[in-house]
């Protein structure tokens, strides 16, 4: 089985976005897109990975009439020039019709003079054409003029609109819808809606993230920053409205996770442990115990000193004919003899002072251990 296929426990097949592009004979771009339209249908994983695209989606795609043009066309984007072509307009009315709002762009990217253009979507110029001719003929009706002599540009506000629609219809946690409508709104304002910073914190772990990951240059992530915040005042009032609807819902449902309240696993590595994907990893007060990754089953885990010294506890384990334990629980002699090396091994605080010395002379202990060794040495030629 390859590498980017998994199989549930339903025995539903699954591969990655990579290689669904791959069988749809899609771009990446255009993959993304189809997902952010809700052409393609993903799944997220149960263990909190990546989404993936089930087999059946795959080829209940393939199977249509006209594949792979006719996915390619529900996808295709255009910029202003191709756009105009296809409306037969000049590039100059073209732009001005963008800018009043009666096209809505779907996608942008950054030129090289770092310059935003916008796409839009071929097909919905087309319908524009059959239902608005007298927009691309003529002089411009009253209301598209006084739009345009006010300045105004809908391209960034219609795009912001149409991007958390698409989200929203594909989000059905509703603290990722919450989270979602949050993207508009600056720290600010976002503040001002969103009081507990537990909450706002809980966004970023829940909002929907992109089919491939984080990924563009740093210019792109930076335009991608500013594009998203609302910037007019009646856009920011319908968005702190809607936010506070959805964050109502998203209440009721559950709160929002704060430190400490997290599953642990027994180990970082420990496939039988499955950390919730939407709870916090904090370590908080009382949760020492539980959530002590060297704790198996009721043990207590090894210190510091116990892993850093093997050779003590097994010097331990040899001692009064194997019986004697690595803590020294042995009697007598050998137990005694026992602790001492065990308590060497670990290290004092104490540090060692040497004794005589010279040349070719050995470091002894200090005072107390040699007098302790020279006792426990008479007692047993007694």
């Amino acid at each position: 089985m390859p590498m980017t296929e998994t199989v549930r426990d339903d025995g539903v097949h699954m591969v990655t976005a990579s290689r669904a592009a791959a069988e749809l004979e899609l771009r990446r771009g255009e993959f993304a897109l189809a997902v952010h339209l809700g052409i393609i249908r993903m799944e997220s994983q149960e263990s909190g990975g990546r989404a993936r695209v089930r087999q059946e989606e795959i080829a209940r795609l393939t199977s249509q009439d006209g594949f792979p043009e006719t996915l390619r066309e529900r996808v295709r984007t255009v910029g202003t020039a191709e756009g105009a072509g296809l409306l037969g307009v000049s590039p100059v009315r073209f732009a001005r019709l963008a800018r009043a709002g009666c096209v809505t762009p779907v996608a942008f990217y950054l030129n090289r003079y770092r310059v935003v253009v916008w796409l839009y979507l071929a097909h919905e110029l087309g319908q524009l054409a059959s239902r608005s001719p007298e927009l691309l003929v003529g002089n411009a009706p009253p209301w598209l003029r006084s739009r345009l002599d006010a300045g105004m540009d809908c391209r960034a506000r219609n795009w912001r609109s149409r991007r958390t629609e698409l989200l929203l219809a594909l989000a059905e946690d509703p603290w990722a819808r919450a989270a979602v409508v949050a993207e508009a709104l600056d720290p600010v304002q976002l503040a001002e809606v969103v009081d507990d910073p537990y909450e706002r914190a809980y966004f970023a772990r829940v909002r929907p993230a992109p089919v491939f990951g984080r990924g563009g240059s740093p210019a792109g992530r930076e335009a991608m920053a500013k594009l998203m915040l609302a910037d007019e005042p009646d856009e920011i009032l319908w968005r702190r409205i809607t936010l506070g609807m959805e964050l109502d819902s998203a209440r009721e449902l559950r709160p929002a996770p704060r430190p400490g309240e997290g599953r642990w696993p027994a180990s970082a590595d420990d496939p039988a442990i499955s950390v919730e994907p939407d709870r916090p990893l904090e370590l908080g007060e009382g949760a020492t115990e539980r959530s002590d990754p060297g704790l198996r089953g009721g043990r207590h885990a090894p210190s510091a000193r116990e892993r850093d010294a093997p050779d003590a506890q097994q010097d331990g384990a040899q001692g009064s004919g194997g019986q004697a334990r690595a803590d020294g629980g042995g009697s007598g002699v050998s137990g005694l003899l026992t602790r001492l090396r065990l308590r060497r091994s670990r290290g004092s605080r104490r540090p060692r002072r040497a004794v005589g010395g010279g040349k070719g002379k050995p470091l002894a202990t200090d005072t107390r251990t040699r007098h302790s060794l020279h006792h426990v040495d008479q007692g047993s030629h007694r």
